[in-house]
């Protein structure tokens, strides 16, 4: 790990995002419009993945492109795979920008191959990766430095971007799925549009409480504890994250008993089994990209492991596999190829040897065992 993402005491510390602006009708510069914006993600990446999986719920694939970069981050940051007038000609005719994973398959590996034999330069496209249309640019940074030349922070995912004047409307993950809940695009998404919205009036001040609690122990908890460079900073942050676990373990074991005792059967529960009210909200979003990867990856990369969210947190578990197996934004933005490669390649101080671990399998289980 870098210095710079350590303080002094070794503790891990998160860089602010500069870029934060909106799109909206009443917005001096960033207005609503059809395919004027773009999403820049990794697949590794929770952050982006709030993103991905907001574009897809709202129906907002068809207005706002996704390119993908590679897993592995290197020492010059994030990079996309090369582009050729003929790639460039086949992603147009089949709209692979649209996709909820921004055409990317869904399988680095030959399964019945480790994929821990995936060298770190694998360049397979829309497998390990995707290129940049607009600006055909090679690395993430080339965006940050056309944007702003003077940048000197460090090169980070989402980026969402504006094709028109070639400039980031926002690099922070929390204010972009706002803006695209937010409603502003659904006009111009037409028909596609899911109307959902999940931020309701209702229950955006609950919505907010579980965020602000989530974010710190648990979300960015994990890599405080992963990321920490003294024995006593591990051991506090990760027994902080197992006992907010625990609290959303006791929030969704109520949640699941009054509604068992409200309606018949578990489909009918399962319909209702969120975190914060009983419809898919924010909060849902933002804790599902930290509990997906918690048993690939931070069990065992980030030394998260007093418990598995498998054998130890039943009621985080069924809530998790309803996500993942009923709804398919869920699904198909979720993939553990490039989220296991990513963790254990690039952070080589972590895991110097760059060892991919097989396990656990399967990477989720069957919501009905």
């Amino acid at each position: 790990m870098s210095k710079q993402w350590a303080s002094r005491d070794g503790s891990f510390k998160r860089q602010v995002s500069k870029f934060q602006e909106i799109i909206s009708p009443d917005h001096p510069v960033f207005k609503p419009a059809k395919g004027r914006y773009w999403l820049y993600v990794s697949l590794a990446c929770p952050w982006a993945h709030r993103t991905l999986l907001t574009r897809a719920l709202k129906g907002l694939t068809s207005v706002i492109g996704v390119s993908v970069v590679h897993w592995h981050l290197d020492n010059k940051g994030w990079r996309f795979l090369p582009i050729d007038e003929a790639t460039l000609e086949m992603a147009n005719q089949k709209n692979l920008y649209k996709d909820k994973a921004g055409g990317i398959v869904g399988a680095l590996s030959d399964k019945s191959s480790p994929v821990g034999k995936v060298p770190n330069d694998s360049a397979r496209l829309f497998v390990d990766g995707t290129f940049d249309p607009n600006e055909h640019a090679q690395r993430l940074s080339d965006l940050y430095y056309k944007a702003d030349p003077e940048y000197d922070a460090r090169f980070t995912v989402p980026v969402l971007w504006d094709t028109k004047l070639k400039a980031i409307v926002s690099n922070e993950s929390a204010q972009i799925i706002r803006v695209l809940n937010s409603g502003v695009l659904d006009e111009v998404a037409g028909d596609e549009a899911t109307k959902l919205d999940l931020v309701p009036k209702e229950l955006e001040s609950q919505i907010d409480e579980f965020n602000s609690w989530v974010y710190d122990n648990i979300n960015n908890g994990v890599y405080k504890a992963g990321f920490a460079e003294s024995a006593e900073i591990y051991e506090k942050e990760v027994t902080n994250v197992f006992q907010h676990l625990d609290k959303v373990e006791g929030i969704l074991k109520q949640k699941y008993e009054t509604l068992k005792s409200k309606y018949k059967g578990l489909d009918e529960v399962l319909s209702r089994y969120f975190t914060v009210g009983e419809q898919l909200t924010e909060a849902d979003v933002r804790l599902y990209t930290t509990i997906v990867r918690f048993d690939p990856v931070y069990v065992q990369h980030f030394k998260c492991n007093l418990n598995t969210i498998r054998d130890g947190y039943p009621f985080i578990h069924l809530w998790l596999r309803n996500l993942y197996w009923n709804y398919d934004a869920f699904r198909h933005t979720t993939d553990f190829d490039h989220i296991k490669l990513h963790y254990t390649r690039s952070h080589s101080r972590i895991n110097p040897l760059g060892l991919t671990p097989l396990g656990p399998s399967p990477d989720i289980k069957p919501l009905r065992d």
